[in-house]
C-alpha cells in the first residue's frame, strides 16, 4: 500500500509533490533541493555546501520513511554545471562511504531556484 512521507526537518516542497512515497518496503523521494528549513532558503555557497544541504535533507526524507542511506539503492543526481562533478564528488563520497548505491549523475539546463545540485533516491525500508 502506498503511503505519503513527510519529514519534518526537511523544507516544505515547492510544488504539488510530497517529499516521498513509500509502496511496501520501498522508499521513493522526490528530488531533494539545498534548501534549509530553518534559513527558509537556499544555503550559501557553492556546489560543496548545496551537495550536504541536499543530502542532509535526503537523510531526512529517508529517515521518516523507515529507511536511511545505509538503505539507498539507487540516486539521481542533478547538476547545473558539469564542471562541479568532481567537487559534488568529493561530498557524495563521505555519505556513501561503502557498498555505494547505483547512480545517475548528469548536467542539466537549469535547476529549480537556481540551485546547482538536486538528488533523489529510491531506497528499502530498514530491516
Amino acid at each position: 500500500m502506498k503511503s505519503i512521507i513527510h519529514a519534518e526537518h526537511a523544507p516544505l516542497a515547492i510544488g504539488p509533490y510530497s517529499h516521498g512515497t513509500r509502496y511496501n518496503n520501498l522508499i521513493f523521494t522526490s528530488g531533494q533541493l539545498p534548501v534549509c528549513k530553518d534559513k527558509g532558503g537556499v544555503v550559501d555557497g557553492g556546489i560543496s555546501e548545496q551537495s550536504v544541504q541536499c543530502l542532509e535533507n535526503l537523510k531526512y526524507v529517508l529517515e521518516a520513511g523507515g529507511g536511511s542511506i545505509e538503505t539507498v539503492l539507487k540516486t539521481t543526481c542533478y547538476l547545473s554545471e558539469i564542471s562541479d562533478f568532481a567537487a559534488f564528488n568529493e561530498v557524495y563520497k563521505t555519505y556513501f562511504k561503502t557498498d555505494c548505491p547505483a547512480r545517475s549523475c548528469f548536467a542539466v539546463k537549469d535547476l529549480p531556484l537556481g540551485v546547482k545540485v538536486e538528488i533523489e533516491a529510491i531506497a528499502h525500508v530498514n530491516d
